[in-house]
């Protein structure tokens, strides 16, 4: 099947450093893109993916008063790196 597809400039170029990036001519990266996009049980877009984890960090922020401080001999090299000579 054959699809024709007009973009801006703005979107051409982007696309052509990406394809060019993964040694790619442009039809062949724009091919694999999607391709990707139409395998069933893909994820949701990248912004779906960015609000479920923002919700995940407050999730985790709400309860971050009960975490306990570290004091700072915690975060030496000595004691990181404690297992070793």
């Amino acid at each position: 099947m054959t699809i024709t597809v007009e973009i801006g400039d703005e979107l051409g170029g982007k696309l052509a450093a990406e394809a060019q990036a993964r040694g790619l001519d442009v039809p062949a990266y724009a091919r694999t893109l999607l391709e990707q996009a139409a395998q069933p049980g893909r994820r949701q877009p990248k912004d779906r993916n960015l609000e479920e984890f923002e919700k995940t960090l407050d999730r985790i922020a709400q309860f971050s008063h009960k975490i306990p401080r570290l004091p700072d001999e915690a975060l030496s090299r000595e004691s990181l790196y404690q297992d070793h000579d």
